[in-house]
């Protein structure tokens, strides 16, 4: 077996059985990457300095006969928006091409410690805004499975080392769908995790009460693993909780016999693929099969969830994103005559068409006289589809939806109309919106493009809904 097709649990154990060395896995990583990556452009930046130098710390660990971590050795990818230090982040944008993260965010300073390697940071939709990985401000990514379609996005760049061997695992971010629309289009695994499971500490914001970190992957065990490894408290991020996760590691009794599932009716609408909704709903039936319990459920304000997210994701970035100046760091337009043009050009030369779409729509939403009646009634909306979620889980244990109504579609079929692509993430949304997790996996392939399952709990359900994922890879 090639050394970049294993997972996590397979690392882990060649490793300990000196079957071949942390360096070589590494360069292993490395030389594919150098190979392969120039036609699929997932990676902006490699950081081989960094993984030979992490890999040979592992080994003179295990050399020592010291006990090592399951991630320990194991090559990784992140998003190009959650800080490393020393190593350049630009977020995917123009405006911070040559930023310096001057510190590690909390998510990579526990993987560091577990001893994990770092390969590189990888291509997103700038400010981690768009569903295609196009809208990056240095060059698209392709999906490993057809070279003229897209990986998805935001977490494009991350999906496709999955999917062709060019990392075991990556972290990406999910705002609304990013880590388990491109999971699905790339036939990988992706968790988002539950709103607070996970420290935001150095990522680079997009909307704050919205973005969430989290593992993309080979296997549904191997997320489990990762987001282990990466969940829990952190002093450095308010939002972030201490869990007392529901099945921690699983009750031993944990039958799926013993669960109800419920699919939403308002999730199979018109202009679904009519083969993805095949495959969703072979997926269910072979879920039932397995012993679940399945029932049609309703969660009626669905329809409302994308308006409600193109309010409040954009209000949001236009706040967060005010911090780019040209003054503090990032790209500054040097000829401008005064303050306000550096502010003005700086902005208009740094962030690409999609960032200022989403701006201008944020700063319209929030200002005098629209604030009410945009903003705020977005929110009162939100609470409606926290509501729905909340009622359906009194009747179920989980919720079973498509990820995306399609397949990977074609590069620049979308990038000129945003409303199509913005619905391609119309199953994802409602699941940020409410702060729950949800798990995408491969449950099957429309003319050899792959096609996603959402399972999607209860807040910090994360072992409930990985334990039926891991049960349905399985089988």
């Amino acid at each position: 077996m090639e050394l970049t097709n294993l997972t996590i649990t397979q690392t882990h154990d060649k490793l300990t059985k000196k079957e071949f060395s942390a360096i070589e896995l590494a360069t292993a990583f490395l030389e594919k990457i150098d190979k392969e990556d120039k036609k699929i452009s997932a990676f902006l930046t490699l950081t081989r300095d960094l993984a030979l130098s992490q890999a040979k710390e592992i080994d003179d660990r295990i050399l020592e006969g010291r006990e090592i971590s399951v991630l320990a050795g194991v090559p990784m990818a992140v998003k190009d928006n959650i800080l490393v230090e020393n190593v350049r982040c630009t977020a995917g944008s123009k405006i911070l091409e040559n930023y310096i993260a001057p510190y590690d965010a909390t998510v990579i300073k526990k993987l560091k410690s577990q001893g994990a390697v770092i390969l590189g940071k990888t291509n997103l939709d700038e400010f981690a805004m768009g569903s295609s990985t196009e809208n990056s401000g240095f060059f698209p990514t392709k999906n490993p499975h057809d070279l003229t379609r897209v990986p998805g996005g935001s977490s494009g760049g991350s999906a496709a080392t999955i999917a062709a061997n060019l990392s075991v695992f990556a972290l990406g971010s999910d705002t609304g769908g990013s880590i388990r629309q491109p999971a699905s289009f790339c036939g990988v695994a992706g968790l988002k995790p539950t709103y607070g499971a996970i420290s935001r500490y150095g990522l680079i914001a997009f909307a704050s009460s919205l973005d969430q970190i989290g593992p993309l992957t080979k296997t549904v065990e191997d997320c489990r693993i990762v987001f282990e490894a990466i969940s829990g408290k952190d002093e450095m991020d308010s939002t972030s909780l201490n869990l007392k996760f529901k099945n921690q590691n699983s009750k031993p009794q944990f039958k799926i016999q013993n669960i109800k599932i419920g699919v939403p009716k308002e999730y199979f609408i018109k202009g679904m693929n009519v083969e993805v909704e095949k495959i969703i709903k072979k997926a269910v039936k072979k879920i039932e099969n397995l012993g679940a319990k399945i029932e049609e459920i309703s969660l009626p304000h669905a329809e409302y969830a994308l308006p409600c997210y193109y309010i409040i994701a954009p209000s949001e970035a236009s706040a967060n994103l005010a911090r780019f100046d040209g003054i503090k760091y990032g790209y500054s337009q040097k000829a401008a005559k005064d303050l306000m043009e550096v502010y003005l050009q700086s902005r208009e030369k740094g962030f690409g068409a999609e960032v200022r779409r989403r701006i201008m729509l944020g700063t319209y939403a929030l200002s005098a006289g629209y604030y009410e009646a945009y903003y705020k009634r977005a929110q009162k909306v939100r609470t409606l589809i926290k509501e729905d979620f909340q009622e359906a889980f009194e009747k179920v244990d989980l919720i079973l939806t498509p990820v995306s109504p399609s397949v990977a579609f074609k590069l620049g079929e979308k990038i000129s109309d945003p409303l199509t692509m913005y619905l391609s993430d119309i199953f994802t949304i409602a699941v940020n919106l409410a702060g729950l997790p949800a798990l995408s996996l491969p449950c099957g392939k429309v003319n050899n493009l792959p096609v996603g399952l959402q399972i999607i709990g209860n807040k910090f359900q994360e072992h409930e809904i990985l334990k039926v994922g891991e049960i349905f890879e399985k089988n």
